[in-house]
């Protein structure tokens, strides 16, 4: 005899089709005590392992992942439980930084000097993502999800060394798509947080008040988290305000369940 099962209250608020995808970015050994906290966090809003974390093989060339045995364990732990894994550049540090230009506007004005990939040659973007991928792939026993550039920020050969290496997803400020093919797979801006002025942090508690005023009916909702977001009580509280929000209209949902239709 089966049982049937009834949705709960909060299913029969979700419209449906509609996705809520969460990240963590920045997971690195720096901020191992920053990441569990968030990870707290988010399983409170949208339950264990369903979000992501973009993994720094070694965080401004300071906190080398393959140097840490123990922080390599809970990656694995993490990939374990569900939880999907994305490359996140290899050192986060913009290292070629552009001198004129758009990259130069965006690499001064939309990044703290960690535009990795706005501005490489193409022989060190493949090096890059290559060795990223095989160390992130080693430590957690399975594929990537993904890569996703430092700060959302892509040069053209960031993308021709995606699709070179054949990565299955990637993403930026306003979509995420397959760099094979180009196909969009979702659309609409992220909602995320800055914590390094008093300026940027009262911008992004308005843009993410905005964003929960002006989102609902999109399709999926993308909210990123950073480690630096912990040290400000307005963002966490912003960021539980925000995840209670679309959890309540939008089924948690990992990358990997995104289809064909953008939206």
């Amino acid at each position: 005899m089966t049982t049937a099962t009834h949705p709960s209250p909060a299913d029969k608020r979700r419209l449906p089709g509609r996705r809520l995808l969460v990240a963590i970015h920045d997971v690195s050994p720096r901020f191992e005590r920053e990441v569990d906290q968030l990870a707290e966090r988010l399983s409170r809003h949208v339950g264990p392992a369903k979000f992501a974390m973009l993994v720094i093989p070694d965080h401004w060339r300071g906190a080398p992942i393959a140097e840490n045995a123990a922080f390599a364990r809970r990656l694995r732990d993490w990939a374990d439980q569900g939880i999907e894994m994305f490359l996140h550049g290899w050192s986060h540090k913009d290292e070629t930084p552009a001198t004129k230009g758009l990259a130069a506007i965006k690499g001064r004005h939309m990044t703290a000097d960690e535009g990795e990939f706005l501005n490489l040659p193409l022989t060190q973007a493949l090096a890059r993502m290559r060795d990223g991928r095989a160390l992130v792939e080693d430590t957690i026993g399975r594929p990537v999800a993904g890569f996703i550039a430092p700060a959302w920020l892509y040069g053209d050969t960031a993308h021709a060394a995606m699709r070179e290496l054949g990565f299955a997803l990637a993403e930026d400020h306003m979509k995420v798509w397959r760099p094979a093919s180009g196909e969009v797979l979702a659309k609409g801006p992220v909602i995320t947080w800055a914590s390094r002025s008093k300026a940027r942090i009262a911008s992004s508690l308005f843009a993410a008040a905005l964003g929960r005023a002006a989102l609902p009916f999109t399709r999926t909702i993308r909210v990123a988290v950073h480690p630096g977001d912990t040290t400000v009580p307005a963002l966490l509280e912003s960021i539980d305000l925000t995840l209670a929000r679309f959890a309540r209209t939008h089924a948690p949902a990992r990358y990997a369940d995104l289809g064909g239709a953008a939206g």
